[in-house]
């Protein structure tokens, strides 16, 4: 398989053809979290007490943060098994409340206007079948993982590490759709729009939009499915946008309205929500005034451990193998570092198969502790531009863009 943007193969021409992507999903039911046999779990942070839920449709065991609209997060133990997160174990964020719970997809139509030479209505089956399908793999982080960590604690959902996923996306280039429309001169963005509402008609409709150059990149896609399957419903069934490299605020579910504008979006999703300072590493000082904010944009390179947690117990004079998952944000992983003595001395750990530059990265190391006591293990990621994670986190009000480098500490015996 390719390890960059590319043709689709055989076997997911097959999976069209085969996965059932013309029918109907109509599984979400009211979108509530459920009572039933959940457990719970404590994330590592204040008021981190969460229900474990198995109630949500097409999902397996998921952390519960709200029922409606639906935030999920995926148990970290779950990236220990792979590169590609499953799709039953993806975690969920939803903005607005009113999601539809039936959708046809016989039905269902993208709809291409504005600054275009002509406007489009797109079936399904004419997205699948009348462009070329591509395949990518690439990485879907919310703008707020591992907000639970911030210090002061910020309001927003209060995520551990795990709202992120990684899977390969198959869809269409967003620059064919638009060129078939045909893009007019002085297109300046490319606005968003998908199926979910909210309860009541002031609620903003959610929306979120790109620079013309960026939406014809040729990296930008409409994905309908997701590590060989159709997309599932929670995760954006039947269209949703790919825009690999991005936090996943520009990734629309359920997407059916593509408006190419003549001016700068100022809707409220772009112009007042997902601001960050206009500062390195988005840092500021709480109570801080006076700076820029820009809309978030580009991510950043982030690593961790995956099979040992903080507080595991190991033996002095034992090897101990160390496996995690790295990326590089907006590029690929050009290599992973890790200290077992609190960052007085680095080693480079072995990085595994690439998937590509928008791809979790897997990698593992060695350790032995020398002496009983308590270890504490760092590990951090330096991206293909040579951008590495921080030592220190970074802070802003809303609680985005933390990649600070991750440790854990172990018990010696």
């Amino acid at each position: 398989m390719s390890n960059e943007l590319g043709p689709m193969s055989s076997s997911r021409r097959r999976f069209l053809q085969t996965a059932g992507l013309f029918g109907s999903v109509g599984l979400l039911g009211t979108g509530t979290a459920l009572a039933g046999s959940a457990t719970s779990i404590r994330l590592p942070f204040a008021n981190g007490d969460r229900d474990l839920t198995n109630e949500f449709p097409q999902k397996g065991q998921m952390i519960l943060l709200r029922g409606r609209p639906p935030l999920l997060e995926t148990p970290f133990d779950v990236f220990d098994h792979g590169v590609f997160t499953p799709n039953n174990r993806f975690y969920v964020r939803w903005h607005l409340a009113s999601i539809p719970t039936d959708v046809d997809a016989a039905a269902f139509r993208l709809n291409v206007h504005g600054q275009v030479g002509k406007n489009l209505s797109l079936s399904l089956h004419q997205l699948m079948t009348e462009f070329e399908p591509v395949e990518l793999a690439a990485v879907n982080q919310c703008s707020g993982n591992s907000r639970g960590h911030f210090n002061p604690r910020v309001p927003g959902g209060q995520w551990d590490n795990g709202a992120m996923g990684c899977a390969r996306w198959t869809g269409v280039r967003l620059k064919d759709v638009l060129d078939r429309a045909g893009v007019n001169a002085g297109a300046v963005q490319v606005r968003f729009n998908g199926l979910d509402s909210g309860l009541i008609p002031a609620t903003p409709d959610f929306m979120k939009s790109l620079d013309i150059e960026h939406a014809r990149d040729g990296e930008v896609l409409i994905a309908y499915g997701m590590d060989g399957e159709q997309l599932p419903l929670l995760n954006g069934f039947p269209t949703r946008l790919v825009v690999p490299g991005w936090y996943a605020t520009y990734w629309v579910k359920m997407l059916n309205d593509i408006e190419v504008l003549d001016k700068t979006d100022d809707n409220y999703w772009m112009a007042k929500a997902y601001l960050i300072p206009d500062t390195p590493h988005a840092d500021v000082a709480p109570g801080q005034s006076g700076f820029k904010s820009v809309p978030i944009n580009r991510m950043l390179p982030r690593s961790f451990f995956t099979n040992l947690r903080d507080g595991s117990r190991v033996l002095a004079g034992h090897a101990v193998s160390l496996r995690g998952i790295a990326f590089g944000g907006d590029t690929g992983v050009a290599k992973v570092l890790w200290s077992g003595d609190g960052g007085a001395h680095w080693q480079e750990a072995k990085l595994e198969q690439d998937f590509g530059k928008y791809s979790f990265r897997r990698w593992n190391a060695q350790y032995t502790p020398r002496t009983k006591g308590e270890d504490v293990l760092m590990v951090k990621a330096i991206n293909s531009n040579g951008v590495e994670q921080p030592m220190t986190p970074n802070w802003n009000a809303g609680g985005f863009m933390r990649n600070v480098v991750e440790s854990i500490k172990l018990t010696v015996g």
